[in-house]
């Protein structure tokens, strides 16, 4: 039989280290944290060869005595849980904290040569202790300003077999700055610098507001292309900057969350900003927004992962319809806007109003014979009669100028989109206002009209109505796809699809949505089961339907290289100023763009 034995305590540091330091953004994270829950203001971080030579972090936090150090070395130690529920089992419930494990510091110096220095506020003087890969090697006084010094060196130089799998040094560098970056993020009221080797990367102030930091981490024209949140719902709140659905990029690696004012890289929230961008954006694009999630502690799971980046929700639906309803409806009152830099003083004129029931007379021709249209009797017309004022139209090869004698003088003062002036290539929708130009995409901007206009008139649900099938089919999956898709029953049917576990490995499909009633049910569930692994929602199967919606639009609105009358063009523009999400097509790409009276100047040397 054999022999079991307790591990050497320097062993089972190494052991743990493996998943708590796995490299080194991760132990920068773990010190960036300690120095954020000691109460820094001011946060300095110094890099060498992308934190594989060296990671240093210095703050002004509260410090510690030599008692305190040495306790902070050993293995779940921490001064984080509430001191009335030391010993209970809902301590960790209650950790307002980022860390609370006591795992950290032990693990990183077991893995490295780790120099740990601190003076309280107060005392005459610090004190420093240095452990190499485990073991004491240096104590002493030191002499350095109130708060904490830590520096990592020598990262696995004794663990071989984990040091080859370290990548390059501007690879771990890349890691290492999206740590900083989501820190900085969480805390506008503390200074972060980073120095990289001998140049400095960023150096943030204290105090700032979250716009204004998050612009500066991201990009500076984020704030000019984004809308605020701000909103509450029971016991949760939702406030950070979401960008404009045609402000997006390629990657998914611009979203940044956080849950508590911990940063997470959590399925579920991502879904949610998935679903709540899902008619706005292409498939391959993706938003760029910094959300800041609030709720009871007890609410939510941080105990997940060491690495504390992976949560659990109490009521994991409820979260994601607030971050989804709650960023549809910052987007439906700002993404009017398109992210080509319109003026903002034009953009505060705009009116937050509902979509009307029916188009305006001048839009019906364009609308005609769609039936798409739902009757009702809240028609309101643009403050001026557009098809009044229709003058001479001079067609050109290359365009139309059009001559309006008798628009009102306000005119272009009162309306964002100005009022048309012609079209050029029988595409675009020239219109002057009253601080420049606006050229709209009329095929785009109709697009986005119309789908809302669907959704409005219930083509949604008509889409997703069930169609039963003739004759139920089996598909055979594996169980756990199974369990996914039978915990998603019920919100599958509403959305059209009817099915019932038929066995330990397979499911029955009754009924499909109506729109896709072609569809392979087997290649079907597989989809949903393959998108319920990853995001924990059946996002894919929203999507295929809106692109039905979108198809939809698509067919329907007025085709690039069609002329418009001029009571056309400018009842268009005022639909798009009443219209939610009109700022972008249903591909996420802008309808209009604007070129502002200086920048027209500058062009023939005027200004």
């Amino acid at each position: 039989m054999p022999t079991i034995r307790r591990l050497p305590e320097a062993l089972v540091n190494r052991i743990a280290a493996g998943e708590v330091v796995e490299r080194p953004s991760a132990a920068l994270k773990e010190l960036v944290e300690n120095a954020v829950d000691a109460g820094a203001t001011r946060i300095a971080v110094h890099l060498i060869d992308g934190g594989l030579t060296r990671i240093e972090v210095t703050d002004d936090g509260c410090g510690m005595d030599p008692a305190a150090m040495e306790l902070a070395l050993e293995r779940h130690a921490t001064s984080k849980l509430p001191d009335d529920l030391i010993g209970e089992a809902q301590a960790i419930e209650r950790v307002a904290t980022l860390g609370f494990r006591g795992e950290a510091l032990p693990s990183i110096g077991s893995v490295s040569r780790f120099a740990l220095e601190s003076r309280p506020h107060g005392s005459e003087q610090g004190w420093r202790r240095v452990v190499d890969h485990g073991t004491l090697v240096e104590e002493g006084p030191a002499a350095l300003p109130p708060g904490t010094r830590a520096r990592i060196e020598q990262v696995f130089a004794k663990v071989p077999a984990r040091r080859k799998f370290l990548r390059t040094p501007r690879s771990e560098y890349g890691a290492c700055l999206d740590v900083i970056r989501r820190l900085a993020m969480a805390r506008p009221d503390i200074g972060f610098t980073l120095d990289h080797g001998e140049r400095r990367v960023f150096a943030l102030q204290p105090g700032e507001e979250l716009p204004d930091r998050v612009a500066q981490i991201v990009a500076p024209e984020l704030k000019d292309n984004a809308v605020l949140l701000d909103m509450q719902r029971d016991t949760m709140t939702l406030t950070g900057i979401a960008g404009l659905p045609t402000y997006n990029r390629g990657v998914a690696d611009h979203q940044y969350l956080f849950v508590n004012g911990r940063p997470v890289k959590d399925r579920l929230l991502v879904g949610a900003v998935r679903g709540a961008y899902s008619d706005m954006l292409a498939r391959d694009r993706h938003a760029v927004l910094a959300l800041f999630l609030d709720l009871p502690s007890e609410d939510v799971d941080v105990n997940v992962h060491p690495a504390k980046t992976e949560v659990r929700f109490r009521d994991a639906q409820a979260v994601r319809g607030f971050i989804v309803s709650g960023l549809r409806q910052a987007l439906s009152t700002g993404d009017r806007r398109s992210a080509q830099g319109p003026d903002r003083t034009a953009m505060k004129r705009w009116q937050q109003e509902p979509v009307r029931e029916e188009p305006s007379p001048a839009l019906r021709s364009i609308f005609e014979g769609r039936g798409w249209s739902k009757p009702g009797t809240g028609v309101r017309e643009p403050s001026h009669e557009w098809h009044s004022h229709e003058g001479e139209v001079i067609a050109s090869p290359q365009g139309r100028a059009v001559e309006a004698e008798d628009i009102a003088a306000d005119a272009k003062q009162h309306f964002p989109l100005g009022v048309a002036r012609g079209q050029v290539a029988n595409t675009y929708i020239v219109a002057e206002a009253a601080d420049g130009l606006v050229l709209v995409d009329q095929h785009a901007a109709h697009e986005r009209l119309v789908l809302e206009r669907l959704k409005a008139a219930g083509a949604g649900e008509a889409v997703s109505r069930s169609q039963a099938l003739l004759m139920p089919e089996v598909v055979e999956l594996d169980e756990p796809s199974c369990d996914r898709l039978e915990s998603a029953a019920e919100k599958l049917d509403a959305m059209g699809l009817s099915i019932e576990r038929f066995g330990p490995g397979a499911m029955l499909v009754r009924s499909l949505p109506h729109a896709l009633a072609g569809s392979n049910p087997g290649k079907l569930l597989q989809d949903i089961a393959d998108d319920l692994a990853k995001h924990g929602d059946a996002l894919w199967l929203e999507e295929k339907l809106d692109l039905v919606l979108g198809t939809m639009a698509c067919h329907g609105s007025v085709r690039a290289g069609r002329t418009l009358r001029v009571d056309e063009m400018n009842a268009l523009l005022r639909e798009m100023e009443r219209t939610p999400r009109s700022g972008q097509c249903n591909h996420g790409r802008p309808t209009w763009v604007k070129l502002s009276m200086e920048d027209v100047e500058k062009l023939f040397g005027r200004h």
